[in-house]
């Protein structure tokens, strides 16, 4: 019987797998583009001063954490992912590198116990390919859930451009060269082979905004450099 690719054992353990070289590679996969679009996608929830409580979702191995802080310089943070080796270098580089400002929560989103209107701030970067139509539905529902009202989101994720010169060149970067590199680091390609089936079987954030949008959650469209990362920004509707 073939995997089920959006199975969350099968995702967990292909984290973990990747735990090691993630940052780098995700670095790699985007061009060099992620620090730039995770300020950007971050860029569009705005700034705070206020003690707001601020939740970072599949939040791999930290990467958005600093830029929270100084976005959010008086929140108080937390964190939720289900991969344990993620969650492990994540959580040394909060206690050495951010004060320890963020209280890890080891959970499946999809099987969460976070408190209802509990947060004001969500954000995501890079997690939601690994999700079908269904879990993307439960997602959106945890979502108007946990947030207070007037409660604010944004996420991000690599896409597959339109254009389909630029869709070819990505489709080759991502679903050949990657590999090769994924091999380099792990001596084993297939996790990086993934990244492009996910990439590609995704497309882009259009169809998570329309999922959004059902849920009662007002949602915006956001493109970054010519398609090849999309997302959304919103808020919960009162």
């Amino acid at each position: 019987m073939q995997q089920d690719i959006y199975d969350p054992s099968f995702v967990k353990e292909m984290f973990n797998s990747m735990s090691s070289s993630y940052e780098r590679m995700n670095y790699i996969t985007s061009f060099g583009f992620s620090i730039r679009w995770r300020k950007q996608f971050i860029n569009d929830l705005g700034q705070s001063d206020q003690p707001v409580n601020v939740l970072d979702i599949l939040s791999g191995l930290g990467e958005n954490w600093k830029m929270l802080i100084r976005a959010y310089p008086n929140a108080s943070f937390f964190a939720l992912d289900f991969s344990e080796k993620m969650i492990q270098i994540s959580s040394n580089k909060n206690i050495h590198s951010l004060g320890n400002r963020f209280k890890i929560l080891n959970q499946d989103l999809l099987n969460n116990t976070l408190k209802s209107e509990a947060f004001d701030i969500i954000t995501c970067a890079f997690g939601l390919k690994t999700f079908n139509e269904p879990q993307l539905d439960a997602i959106a529902k945890t979502i108007h859930r946990i947030l207070k009202p007037n409660g604010r989101f944004s996420f991000i994720e690599v896409s597959t451009p339109h254009n389909k010169f630029l869709r070819l060149l990505y489709k080759l970067y991502l679903g050949k060269i990657i590999p090769v590199l994924g091999k380099l680091f792990l001596g084993n390609p297939e996790d990086y082979k993934m990244l492009w089936i996910y990439t590609e079987k995704f497309g882009d954030c259009t169809r998570v905004k329309e999922i959004f949008m059902r849920n009662k959650l007002e949602v915006t469209f956001n493109n970054y450099f010519f398609g090849c990362a999309s997302g959304i920004s919103g808020r919960k509707i009162i």
